[in-house]
């Protein structure tokens, strides 16, 4: 609708080669947002080289060589292609707007560089933006991103007894063309389908079964004198923290107590300013959570690439009800094993 609104505003009329490309470049944003083909660097960069080489092909080919429209086209669309696969920048509608420059007829060729900006820039922006709203509202990533692994010099645990990442990279390479996949996707794809393979195998075996129910826990207003206390006396790395309802509201761990950080106007040193007396002023708004309910394979995320210790039990109403540790699941896993050996 707002690009049919934008055409006849600038051209004067719906201008079918203009307003197409958009339809398009909507079933890639709101059908299937992971796709690397669908990502705002690919809208974004890809319309505007398909834009930028289209009038450029027009300006020398069709009216300064008098070649005609149809060949411009073609060369404008091959060109914006070799452009967007240097750029990575990879749109297939963008081939659209390409011909677009070229075939859209005298209000478009008018328009000169001057339809890169105005209207092409213009309605991806707006799509993009609709999709950001319509993705995020759905809980879809978007923009896709993988998640990042734990860093460390080693190899991420998924890959050290499985396939690397070095693998992934032959096998992407042996099809000799683009896959509407990354690397990261299909890296995370596999993993899934381990986890998936996991959970069958131990889906019987819920998160509330191995956790640890005594939980110690500070509250938002505990000074952190108390709270440092506690660490050091049970030689804890984290606590929980909870509000005066007992709900679950972050974390305090050693860390905080070591890295400055800013509020709205000061900079607080927890071991030394005078700004910060209660866990509130340092700690940490999130934590690993899960419900009871869960299979245990659901920890293995947590456990495995993200390098997390422990994993906090809620209920809905954000109630702690235990902590699983990482000794926790392998005393389980091997408890489990066990009793399939001896049965």
């Amino acid at each position: 609708m707002f690009a049919e609104w934008l055409s006849r505003y600038i051209l004067g009329e719906v201008n079918v080669w203009f307003v197409a490309p958009m339809g398009a470049s909507a079933v890639l944003l709101f059908a299937v947002p992971a796709s690397p083909l669908a990502q705002p660097w690919s809208i974004i960069g890809g319309n505007l080289v398909a834009s930028l080489v289209g009038v450029l092909c027009v300006q020398t080919m069709s009216d300064g060589l008098g070649l005609s429209l149809g060949f411009t086209a073609a060369i404008a669309v091959a060109a914006a292609i070799g452009v967007m696969f240097v750029l990575r920048c990879l749109h297939p509608p963008s081939g659209a707007v390409a011909m677009t420059a070229v075939m859209g007829g005298p209000a478009i060729h008018a328009l000169g560089y001057h339809f890169v900006v105005w209207p092409v820039l213009i309605n991806s922006l707006f799509l993009l933006l609709l999709a950001l709203i319509f993705n995020n509202a759905l809980r879809h990533r978007y923009p896709h991103r993988a998640i990042q692994p734990a860093k460390t010099q080693d190899p991420p645990p998924s890959e050290r007894l499985g396939f690397t990442s070095q693998d992934l990279d032959r096998a992407l390479s042996s099809y000799g063309e683009l896959l509407d996949i990354n690397k990261s996707d299909l890296s995370e794809l596999i993993n899934k389908a381990k986890v998936s393979s996991f959970q069958r195998q131990f889906g019987d075996v819920r998160c509330a079964d191995i956790m640890s129910k005594d939980v110690i826990t500070v509250y938002t207003t505990t000074l952190l004198t108390e709270a440092l206390t506690t660490l050091r006396e049970r030689s804890m790395m984290a606590l929980p923290v909870i509000d005066d309802q007992d709900r679950l509201v972050g974390m305090l761990s050693i860390q905080d107590f070591l890295v400055p950080r800013r509020d709205s106007t000061h900079i607080i040193n927890p071991l030394e300013d005078q700004w910060a007396n209660a866990v509130i002023d340092i700690m940490s708004h999130s934590a690993p959570t899960v419900e009871g309910s869960q299979p245990i394979g659901d920890l293995v995320q947590f456990f495995s690439d993200q390098g997390l210790h422990y994993v906090l039990i809620v209920d809905e109403a954000k109630h702690i009800q235990g902590i699983i540790t990482q000794s926790d699941l392998v005393a389980a896993l091997l408890e489990v094993k066990l009793a399939e050996a001896m049965a």
